[in-house]
């Protein structure tokens, strides 16, 4: 259908441009429920990955621990600097202690924090006071997400023998 201008001059008529209403309603809402399914999935995986990363720091730091005491003959003390003394030279009483140290042992400028910016534990034990015949001479651990000592959600780097292992069973990929 062709109408006249005001000009005198024969136009076509344009259809209407553009979106109804009920169409941009639907694509919002679909939207929105995309949006919803994106988050019932995503935020327990973002849970999970905190505590691999802190189960990961904390591993890092047992390893790290380990090679200081190789170094040096023992674990770091709390007059040591506890896990400072694997990122700086501590002052020790002995000089050979001194020169024995090759640290540091850590990644100069990793923070010691956990996935919740807490920082992590470090306790020496007392071996014979705490009767432990197994595992290691300190504890390392994350207060997790709450932030507070020996509560649930604690992720605590534990090791333990394992009796029903030998040394020939032990590398194999499939138990007997």
């Amino acid at each position: 259908m062709k109408t006249r201008n005001l000009a005198g001059r024969i136009a076509p008529v344009r259809a209407p441009v553009g979106f109804t209403l009920i169409e941009v309603l639907l694509v919002i809402v679909i939207i929105m429920m995309l949006a919803a399914a994106l988050v019932t999935f995503v935020l327990p995986q973002q849970a999970g990955a905190e505590r691999n990363t802190t189960r990961l720091l904390l591993t890092q730091v047992q390893t790290s621990l380990d090679t200081y005491r190789m170094n040096v003959g023992h674990y770091p003390t709390e007059e040591e600097g506890g896990l400072g003394a694997l990122l700086v030279r501590p002052q020790f009483e002995n000089e050979q202690l001194s020169e024995r140290w090759q640290g540091p042992y850590i990644k100069p400028g990793t923070k010691l924090l956990d996935a919740w910016g807490n920082q992590v534990v470090y306790e020496l034990q007392d071996i014979a006071r705490t009767g432990q015949t197994n595992g290691l001479p300190y504890r390392l651990f994350s207060m997790g997400p709450d932030g507070q000592a020996n509560t649930e959600d604690d992720l605590v780097l534990e090791t333990t023998a394992d009796e029903n292992l030998d040394s020939r069973s032990v590398l194999e990929t499939t138990p007997r």
